[in-house]
């Protein structure tokens, strides 16, 4: 990484670049985390002392709702989070802790909120995620009880580089990128929250970077696309990201006329309107369960249909492919439970759901194909959580039976990965989930910053995985794109086109990045690139290897 004249830096830290983009500025620290509070002294007035809890956790809640969200989802984490403080089971068991071990207020909070959080995380996935909002709740109300600052990000005067342990998902719902001008974080993992809402915000984010807080910095250069993060003892310069090299016309294709379509992941009106504000050919992935994260009853076929349509609506005369409902394990819905499961990341979850209820995967087909005659989207529909081809073929006949046409599979196993020849052969086309593929594939839990590394979207094994699946693809005709948080990263995007992905899906902010990354080089020049990073051994030689191919092609 080059610093030019800025001031001699520490020896560059490598973690995990999960936004790309170069930006370097002074650096802000995060406030951590509060000291664990005491278990005594004992309260002179134990009923005086839990009535100080509930007023706490209600003023966090209210601070929360009133933060201005950055864009439509970091708007559902804040409320999400303003409700997790006023959930009246977390009052109501920190005040019974103060009465029945007569406990300091802050420490009832500290323990109740442990006892919710050690359950979360035990599902792990998604819900070890909402374990750590947990936690960023307590903190805010052990801090508020205590007439302390709260943890998170202070209040900023000028443009910045924000250095963290992590950062919890209200700290960044409400970042402003023209103040946070990157990140980097000691924890966290390249699908958590902090990476997700980084990249839709178009910040240089590096994650898992190990020792980053261990080294005073004054100033940092932060390269969201190798990983690395250079600290200095001084403040530097404020210099804003820089990511797109070539003028994006608003088509996906490599400069030599290859089409290699740039869609957009949505799961709300607000997305599908922001996808198209940002120049989306399409829709690569409709979450369609993110429109019922809070329903505690099946929402019947008239209720979908009318969800499904406002989403689409946006989007009329645009393809969209609409992704049956993902529930279970991380991502798990009120109105189907799976019960209690050993493992529920390796349980009942996506099209298993269906298999011994057909019936409510039939509803949401119908109101799946209503929602589009009402729209003229043109609506491809698949199936999560596929693993066998037999899978895809009874998925694919009731899809069809429903007036679906054209019908494809998620590929996110790699069960269903090696099953490439006969999984194409029984759909119409194929959509990898790189973030639970990597997973399954390292069984590495892919929120865990520890095992960051291992969920790397450059891991050579997770590419070749991908690659064999787009040859089986390309050999029987078959479409192969890509909608997992891979397609966002512009360098390996035109990897993935090399390898013979026929289309890449992602966040509205990645779109014009993404573009512009594959109009920098010829279809040629990115098979170079791919087979050069299947080579690797590692993800960073993965990175170095196709940047080699792709720099030496340009006096080629």
């Amino acid at each position: 990484m080059a610093t030019g004249s800025l001031p001699h830096p520490t020896s560059p830290l490598r973690g995990v670049g999960v936004s790309p983009g170069t930006a370097a500025g002074p650096t802000v620290r995060v406030t951590e985390r509060p000291p664990e509070p005491a278990a005594g002294p004992a309260p002179d007035d134990p009923v005086a002392e839990a009535a100080r809890i509930a007023p706490a956790a209600q003023e966090v809640a209210r601070s929360l709702r009133e933060r201005t969200a950055t864009t439509e989802e970091a708007a559902a984490v804040l409320a999400a989070t303003a409700e997790m403080a006023a959930d009246p089971s977390l009052t109501s068991r920190a005040e019974a802790l103060v009465s029945e071990r007569r406990l300091p207020a802050e420490r009832a909070v500290h323990e109740a909120a442990g006892e919710f959080a050690e359950m979360l995380g035990a599902a792990g996935g998604l819900m070890a995620e909402r374990a750590r909002d947990v936690l960023d709740v307590r903190d805010r109300i052990v801090a508020r009880l205590r007439g302390t600052v709260p943890p998170g990000v202070p209040d900023l005067d000028g443009p910045c580089v924000l250095l963290a342990r992590d950062l919890a998902p209200a700290d960044t719902a409400d970042l402003d990128p023209a103040l946070v001008l990157a990140l980097a974080t000691e924890e966290g993992g390249p699908t958590g929250h902090t990476a997700v809402l980084a990249r839709a915000l178009g910040i240089p984010a590096v994650v898992a970077v190990r020792g980053l807080l261990e080294h005073p910095a004054g100033g940092a250069v932060v390269d969201g696309t190798t990983g690395e993060v250079a600290l200095h003892p001084e403040p530097v310069p404020a210099r804003a990201a820089a990511v797109a090299e070539v003028a994006w016309d608003g088509r996906g294709r490599t400069s030599d006329g290859h089409p290699v379509p740039v869609l957009a992941n949505v799961g709300s009106p607000a997305d599908a309107r922001a996808a198209v504000e940002n120049g989306a050919e399409g829709v690569g992935l409709f979450r369609t369960e993110f429109c019922f994260l809070d329903a505690r009853t099946e929402p019947s076929e008239a209720t979908q249909r009318e969800a499904y349509r406002a989403v689409l609506e946006p989007l009329a005369g645009l393809p969209v492919v609409v992704r049956t409902l993902d529930a279970g394990a991380d991502k798990p819905l009120p109105f189907l439970s799976m019960g209690d499961e050993p493992n529920p990341a390796l349980g009942v979850r996506g099209l298993r759901v269906a298999f011994d209820r057909p019936e409510l995967l039939d509803r949401q087909l119908s109101a799946i194909a209503g929602a589009a005659a009402d729209t003229g989207a043109r609506v491809s529909v698949m199936a999560p959580m596929v693993a066998t081809a037999a899978e895809a073929r009874w998925f694919a006949e009731r899809a069809r039976a429903a007036g679906l046409e054209r019908v494809g599979v998620m590929v996110e196993t790699p069960a269903a990965a090696l099953a490439g020849p006969a999984l194409v052969r029984a759909v119409d086309f194929v959509s990898v989930g790189t973030n639970d593929l990597a997973q399954y594939t390292f069984a590495a839990d892919r929120l865990s910053g520890a095992l960051a590394e291992l969920n790397d979207p450059w891991q050579p094994a997770l590419l070749r995985l991908v690659a064999e699946l787009a040859r089986a693809g390309q050999e029987h005709g078959v479409p192969v794109g890509v909608c997992g948080e891979a397609a966002a990263d512009p360098r390996l995007a035109g990897v993935l086109a090399g390898a013979g992905v026929s289309s890449l899906s992602m966040s509205a902010a990645a779109l014009a990045p993404v573009g512009s990354a594959l109009a920098g080089h010829t279809r040629e020049a990115f098979g170079r690139a791919a087979r050069a990073a299947l080579a690797a051994d590692s993800p960073q030689g993965a990175r170095d290897a196709a940047a080699r191919e792709l720099t030496a092609g340009e006096g080629r």
